[in-house]
């Protein structure tokens, strides 16, 4: 396993596939374990790199991921065989936000997808959450330029981290959700009903 994920970060390094920072994914890791997740929805697959983590953090947890790119899926699919996880990892080729889930509920729900949608999968995906879950979002920070915009050149990177900014507003203004925030990695949240805590 700890050959199949240190390949898994040199395919990333080489071909420029963004994967989840150490310091955030040890975070998530603890967070199943302590809080007994059993059951996940991760919204952007890549190589599967997170979702075999995540997965692996306990023998009971099930994890379904969604990917939209045919390359990374196929890649995806591939390590998550090859790790022996594909009665727990269940890979879904769509569009996150054209996926129709029914009758399913997830302990936690882990953002990690086109940034600019962030707001859009959160309203989507917050129905399938189970009592007492959480919803947790990464790449908060986004290197550094959430904040620093006066820096950034690029009109669409300045746009971007604009959507990220009115997400973390979103989420500090949100009526529904409690939600706290960690200098973990890229910037982590983790996002639970107020109702539930």
């Amino acid at each position: 396993m700890k050959e199949n994920i240190l390949e898994m970060e040199r395919y990333a390094a080489e071909h420029n596939v963004p994967i989840i920072e150490q310091d955030s994914i040890v975070f998530i890791m603890k967070y199943i374990q302590a809080n007994n997740v059993k059951n996940i929805l991760e919204i952007g697959s890549a190589i599967g790199y997170s979702a075999i983590l995540m997965a692996s953090a306990a023998e009971d947890v099930k994890v379904t991921t969604i990917e939209r790119d045919e390359n990374r899926y196929m890649e995806c699919l591939k390590n998550v065989k090859k790790c022996g996880l594909d009665k727990r990892i269940n890979v879904v080729y769509q569009d996150a936000l054209e996926v129709n889930l029914t009758g399913v509920e997830y302990d936690l729900i882990f953002i990690d997808a086109a940034k600019g949608q962030y707001t859009k999968f959160f309203e989507k995906f917050k129905y399938f959450l189970s009592k007492g879950g959480c919803i947790v979002t990464d790449n908060l920070k986004f290197h550094g330029y959430v904040g620093n915009k006066k820096d950034i050149e690029s009109k669409n990177l300045k746009s971007l981290v604009t959507k990220i900014e009115n997400y973390i507003d979103f989420l500090k203004n949100n009526e529904e959700f409690e939600t706290k925030f960690y200098d973990v990695g890229d910037g982590l949240s983790v996002s639970v009903r107020k109702d539930e805590k």
